[in-house]
């Protein structure tokens, strides 16, 4: 068994997480995964658990985050790409 390193819970399931600098991480659940590891958006602060969008090197949740902080390279950014669902 392993230790979540979030919640402490030892676990016959727990898995890790290998990242690409290569620190391993011991989870018991996504949502302690997600609480360790997903960014936070640079406007509203909540966990992006999504794709997100990065801009000049900064992770928002959407593009409307982004466009709030990032002025001119923000204000190109969009959620969906294409023409509109009839």
């Amino acid at each position: 068994m392993a230790t979540c390193e979030v919640c402490g819970n030892d676990y016959w399931m727990a898995f890790e997480v290998h990242t690409v600098s290569g620190d391993v991480h011991t989870f018991d659940s996504f949502e302690c995964a997600i609480q360790r590891m997903a960014p936070i958006c640079e406007h509203c602060q909540v966990k992006i658990v999504g794709h997100g969008v990065e801009v000049n090197g900064r992770f928002f949740c959407c593009a409307h985050c982004a466009r709030a902080v990032e002025g001119t390279v923000g204000a190109e950014i969009r959620d969906a790409v294409g023409a509109r669902p009839a």
